[in-house]
């Protein structure tokens, strides 16, 4: 049984310049108590750190392995042709059209490969960190407790909104 502090997620991304671009997952796994490790690596410069990483993944007790990439964005699907973890893919922004080419190419995977591809940008990153907690919480009842209380807050988030909304129309 892993420590309790040990890394359930592990966060990969093709360039120590993406963590910017998708610091969100952390915030969201730091915000429900997940914890995690990032590191650097590349499908084209480094595939055999990727594919050990990988291979060994579960066995050092990590539950989701999230990986970002841009433009080619194989990352993902490296990731999950060595691993039978599920695999969640970060489309990193780009110049090109905001990072189509990141999504297209992350999200377009062959059959038996599956990768949950997020959107682009930093909401597609926060998505990625909720979508590990989510699949977590499926073996973790104190997670469901913070998933479940989260989707309130966003209930009465969405409902204040609407309240100043009218006010603010009524005057």
């Amino acid at each position: 049984m892993p420590e309790r502090n040990a890394p359930l997620v592990g966060i990969v991304m093709g360039s120590d310049s993406d963590w910017p671009k998708i610091g969100a997952v952390a915030a969201a796994l730091e915000e429900f108590g997940v914890a995690y490790e990032a590191r650097v690596m590349s499908a084209h410069r480094t595939p055999e750190v990727v594919r050990q990483y990988a291979a060994m993944a579960a066995a050092r007790g990590l539950k989701v392995l999230i990986a970002a990439a841009g433009g080619a964005a194989h990352l993902a699907g490296v990731v999950a042709s060595h691993t039978t973890l599920p695999v969640i893919g970060i489309p990193v922004p780009t110049d090109l059209q905001g990072g189509l080419d990141s999504l297209l190419s992350t999200v377009q995977m062959p059959g038996d490969v599956p990768v949950a591809t997020v959107g682009v940008g930093v909401g597609g990153a926060r998505n990625a960190g909720l979508l590990a907690v989510e699949i977590l919480a499926l073996a973790d009842t104190e997670l469901q407790d913070k998933l479940t209380t989260f989707k309130h807050s966003l209930t009465e988030k969405v409902g204040a909104k609407d309240a100043a909304l009218q006010k603010q129309i009524e005057n």
